[in-house]
């Protein structure tokens, strides 16, 4: 099964990643920092912002995944990958400003809010799935069967 939702906030993820490894390299290369930040507070702010990224997309991503496969909305999933991705990009453009600043607050609580609109949509859809008594297990296709 093709998941085109979570599938094309993935694509973008993917290129938010590595926009957010050039960042780092660039600033390797510019200030001679092969490992570690080097005591240089920008540095360190774009580690930090990638870091972040790296803690945040997967979950979000499987989620998504996971909520998709169930049949959820794809217009909402549409909605809130696009948030998600906004975010992203928000939050590593505001760490290189002063603290505290809308950008970066912005991005970390619209993240914040994606990630538990994600988990209740996820809870709920097992619940319903559990509590209905409807659950049937349908194969895959070319799955041996048993």
């Amino acid at each position: 099964m093709v998941l085109p939702v979570t599938l094309t906030i993935a694509a973008a993820c993917a290129v938010i990643n590595i926009w957010l490894a050039i960042r780092l390299v660039r600033g390797r290369v510019r200030g001679k920092v092969m490992v570690g930040d080097g005591g240089d507070p920008g540095m360190l702010a774009g580690m930090r912002a990638h870091a972040n990224f790296g803690e945040y997309a997967p979950i979000v991503l499987i989620l998504m995944a996971l909520i998709e496969l169930a049949r959820g909305s794809l217009v909402a999933l549409w909605v809130i990958g696009v948030l998600f991705v906004l975010a992203r990009l928000a939050h590593p453009l505001g760490m290189t400003r002063a603290a505290p600043n809308p950008l970066r607050a912005g991005g970390a609580v619209v993240t914040w809010i994606v990630t538990l609109i994600l988990a209740g949509w996820a809870l709920a859809i097992a619940v319903e799935r559990t509590s209905s008594g409807s659950m049937t297990i349908v194969p895959v296709e070319g799955a041996p069967r048993a």
